[in-house]
């Protein structure tokens, strides 16, 4: 039995699929039991709790082989980061209670900078407050997501596609979820480990490529635009960031722009991802058609 947090999101999703498909029991924490309906009929054990209950997180890791933790994604973090934090706790105090034979934590590249790194931040303080676990834990550095450009399906008819990346032509490192779920699966059920793992998981993609195989996929020339940096505030606001609050999601892009979200990091290993953006853009597209 493996437990999965945020099974309805992209990841947490694609981390049940893949331990379904090697025939693992899984389990997971629910606030709505309606929305994960389709997850109980493929026979995934639902507990009803969510991550701001430390109680009904220590329920859910009793008798697991092994867990998977995320936050909630926050783009509009406090100051303080007081929701991160909440969780943090919350995890902690849970998985110290009942302790798993093995962690694995949803990550970012960037996590290992404890300033200036914008929403990341919320994951760095996760690797620091993780530390201390008495269970093995395997931090997955995940790089951007191909799926947050799936808005481009539609903005890039007109042949430009929008994108915080500047230059567009500068590598950074770029995965699809899917490509996390198998390695978080993978870490789950492969051979053990003792203290922590740091997995970068991810390649070098620029956003040039990125519009390129978009384009593949739509049958345009795309061609990726940079959003010019006095605009980034607006442009936030228009994908549903509160006005007055983008600054992190703005520190965010200006440090990865920096070049600061580069592979190698010391003691980390590193996992290519296998999935395309173009194949993210046309399994989308499929998705529309059926």
């Amino acid at each position: 039995m493996y437990l999965v947090m945020g099974i309805t999101g992209k990841v947490g999703g694609a981390t049940a699929r893949h331990l379904l498909k090697q025939g693992k029991q899984v389990r997971a924490l629910v606030r709505n039991r309606e929305k994960t309906a389709q997850w109980a009929d493929q026979g995934v054990e639902l507990v009803d709790g969510d991550w701001n209950d430390a109680a009904a997180i220590a329920a859910a890791l009793k008798g697991v082989e092994g867990a998977f933790v995320m936050l909630p994604a926050v783009w509009a973090p406090s100051p303080d980061f007081r929701e991160a934090k909440g969780v943090i706790a919350n995890y902690v105090e849970a998985l110290t209670k009942v302790v798993p034979p093995r962690v694995v934590a949803l990550s970012s590249t960037g996590a290992h900078r404890t300033s200036g790194a914008g929403i990341i931040t919320a994951l760095s303080l996760l690797e620091q407050g993780f530390r201390s676990l008495p269970s093995p834990v395997a931090f997955v550095r995940a790089g951007g997501f191909f799926e947050n450009f799936l808005f481009g399906l539609q903005a890039a008819q007109s042949g430009t596609l929008p994108v915080f990346y500047n230059p567009t032509n500068r590598k950074s490192i770029m995965v699809a979820s899917d490509d996390i779920g198998a390695e978080v699966a993978t870490l789950l059920t492969g051979p053990a480990w003792s203290g922590h793992r740091v997995i970068e998981l991810g390649s070098m993609v620029s956003a040039d490529e990125v519009a390129g195989q978009l384009g593949e996929v739509l049958k345009l020339d795309v061609k990726a635009f940079a959003v010019p940096r006095a605009g980034w505030a607006e442009a936030f606001e228009q994908f549903g960031v509160p006005k007055g609050h983008t600054g992190p999601a703005e520190e965010m892009y200006e440090a990865i722009n920096a070049g600061w979200m580069g592979l190698g990091i010391a003691g980390t290993e590193h996992v290519e991802g296998t999935t395309s953006a173009r194949d993210v853009f046309a399994a989308a597209k499929n998705a529309v058609k059926a």
